[in-house]
């Protein structure tokens, strides 16, 4: 039974009430949707919570189409239409089933190597499908495309992925608890062997520009030091909170670092300078240059830990799956009462939205002022500044 088989056996039971609660005509709605960017655990949960409330939801029934790898299929007309057994059983599957492609905003009006002009591309696209509304799950650039998607006169509604937890507009991303839970988890597997061979572990993890999954990961996980990239360190800080470890008769310390984390020193260069002195950094990551400045300035053995993209993959966790969940069928509602160019986000523990236009462009920073370092620190937790 394809899409629009469902949406008719739907329409006889639910258009009425539908239709009670506001939510339009009974008649057919085409939806397109993608996966852009990187990919988390909870794109296929989301993926599944938007088609089941549109099944709910819209009277008339529904067809979905698939883009395949994000932005990319869009632009190049590599879609599929989307069955009801598509989304069935992939509630807990990571991943994307559209697959995913990193697409940069700034390229968007850049013609590619053959000249073809993406905007109007992904606009012809659109309207040769006769598109009612294009779903789009991503992060903070695969916003700024939906938002320019949205200014060019497409109907977009948007869900807020990434593990980093930076979109500005909302709460909480989907994916972010997913990777926190591995990265805690790796944290609590490093335990034991720190302690057993009284070395200090640096497990670097992800965050390039923003630090949320560190900083949680690193307080769920007793580490005793945190850097991320808001808070700047300062290497004779971060040496002077191991010692004193040490005297306390402390054997061993671990330090969750962001692979975005920065000196002082580096902080105070400007972007220009930053990046060509990165391009001369002779150590492959922040973590690697950190051990070998810890051990040229103690007798500390240190030893470094990059759990990498594991913290993007398998199964969406609990919280993340209910979430999802949630985000997705707001999404439908939206769809269903044609609202339309706004992302869906999550407010304490409400859902609601927040304009597109208000999104784009914005990354949401660990404040260093804010109560969740002030906590940390008060459980003893050094930040290195």
């Amino acid at each position: 039974m394809d899409m629009t088989d469902r949406g008719k056996n739907y329409n006889k039971t639910y258009s009425k009430e539908s239709q009670k609660k506001g939510y339009g005509e009974t008649k057919m709605k085409r939806i397109g949707m993608l996966t852009s960017g990187g990919d988390c655990q909870s794109l296929n949960a989301t993926m599944r919570g938007v088609v089941k409330g549109l099944h709910q939801l819209v009277p008339g029934g529904v067809e979905i189409y698939g883009f395949e790898n994000g932005y990319k299929g869009l632009i190049y007309g590599n879609y599929r239409k989307l069955s009801g057994k598509d989304f069935s059983g992939i509630l807990t599957t990571g991943g994307t089933i559209l697959g995913t492609s990193r697409q940069p905003f700034k390229l968007m009006r850049v013609p590619d190597e053959n000249g073809l002009d993406k905007v109007e591309a992904m606009k012809s696209t659109y309207a040769y499908l006769k598109l009612d509304c294009l779903v789009v799950l991503g992060g903070n650039g695969s916003q700024k495309t939906a938002n320019l998607l949205r200014e060019e006169g497409l109907n977009v509604v948007a869900l807020p992925k990434t593990i980093d937890n930076d979109l500005w507009g909302t709460d909480m991303t989907f994916g972010f608890q997913s990777a926190v839970d591995l990265a805690t988890h790796d944290i609590d597997c490093i335990h034991t062997t720190a302690a057993s061979h009284n070395r200090v572990f640096i497990v670097e993890l992800m965050g390039h520009k923003v630090g949320w999954v560190t900083l949680h990961a690193g307080i769920a996980g007793g580490a005793d030091i945190i850097l991320i990239p808001e808070i700047p360190y300062d290497i004779r800080n971060v040496v002077g909170a191991l010692e004193r470890r040490k005297e306390q008769g402390k054997g061993f310390s671990i330090l969750a670092v962001a692979e975005g984390a920065i000196s002082k020193e580096d902080a105070a260069l400007s972007k220009k300078e930053y990046k060509e002195k990165l391009k001369k950094r002779t150590y492959p990551t922040v973590g690697y240059e950190l051990a070998a400045e810890i051990e040229d300035m103690t007798d500390f053995e240190v030893r470094v830990t990059v759990p990498g993209h594991t913290q993007r993959g398998g199964q969406p966790c609990p919280f993340d799956r209910v979430i999802s969940s949630r985000l997705g069928v707001k999404a439908a509602e939206l769809i269903a009462t044609e609202q339309y160019g706004l992302m869906v986000a999550m407010k304490g523990f409400e859902i609601t939205t927040t304009p597109l236009e208000k999104v784009a462009g914005k990354l949401k920073y660990v404040t260093p002022d804010s109560d969740i370092v002030k906590q940390a620190k008060h459980l003893g937790i050094s930040f290195g500044d």
